[in-house]
Order: structure tokens, then C-alpha cells, then sequence
């Protein structure tokens, strides 16, 4: 990061998401498997469809799924796709790459520290 007489540049505080937005992401329970997932992950890479079954696996443990597994998958496949994934993306949180149906995650260290946070509360 480069900085000029002691001011970040504007790519540096674009760089960094505001508290708003990380609460705003981290507020929805899809998103924040998908970022729990994206973060173990070495690479920060994962499929959608590896994204889709990780969050399905957590809703049926969680016994939120209502629905048949199928109609279940479905439904969030799509909502990550025409939902959760363009507002990660949005948020220069995650770059999907439709083609290849491939999510990248970007580090955030701010994002990090408020998920680390929620994934100890959520799983203890």
C-alpha cells in the first residue's frame, strides 16, 4: 500500500470495506458459511457447487432445511448465485468467474477478524 505525506490512497480505503458493509455481509447466514468456507480454503478458491453443498450441509445440521435435499440445493444454488455471490463481489469481497463457476476470495483482514468472531460464536 502505497501512501502519500502520511494520506492512504483512494485504492486503499476502497480496499478496505467499512464496518456498515461487513456487519451488512456478515448478516446473512449463506453468506457467512460461504466466507467460513472461502476462508479455510489455502487457495481462497472454491466452486459453486462446492459453496452450494457446504451451505446446504449447515442448514440440514441445523435442521433450518424445510424442504426435499434437491429442491433445497436448488433453491440455494440459485440464491448464491443471483444473490449472495453479486453482493460478496460487489463488496471486492470475492471475484466469481461465471465460466468456470469459480469463487475467489480476497483477504480482508477487517472482514476476518468480525467472521473469525461469528464462526466461534455460531460453532461453539
Amino acid at each position: 500500500m502505497r501512501e502519500t505525506e502520511g494520506e492512504p490512497t483512494s485504492l486503499a480505503v476502497e480496499a478496505t470495506p467499512s464496518l456498515d458493509l461487513i456487519f451488512d455481509i456478515l448478516s446473512n447466514r449463506h453468506r457467512r458459511e460461504v466466507l467460513y468456507h472461502l476462508n479455510d480454503r489455502p487457495d481462497g478458491v472454491a466452486t459453486v457447487d462446492e459453496l452450494t453443498d457446504t451451505v446446504a450441509a449447515r442448514e440440514h445440521e441445523s435442521g433450518r432445511a424445510d424442504r426435499d435435499a434437491d429442491e433445497e440445493r436448488n433453491l440455494i444454488r440459485t440464491e448464491l448465485q443471483h444473490v449472495h455471490l453479486p453482493k460478496l463481489e460487489d463488496a471486492g469481497i470475492v471475484e466469481h468467474d461465471r465460466r468456470s463457476e469459480t469463487v475467489r476470495y480476497w483477504t480482508q483482514p477487517s472482514l476476518e477478524e468480525w467472521l473469525e468472531h461469528a464462526q466461534h460464536k455460531e460453532r461453539s
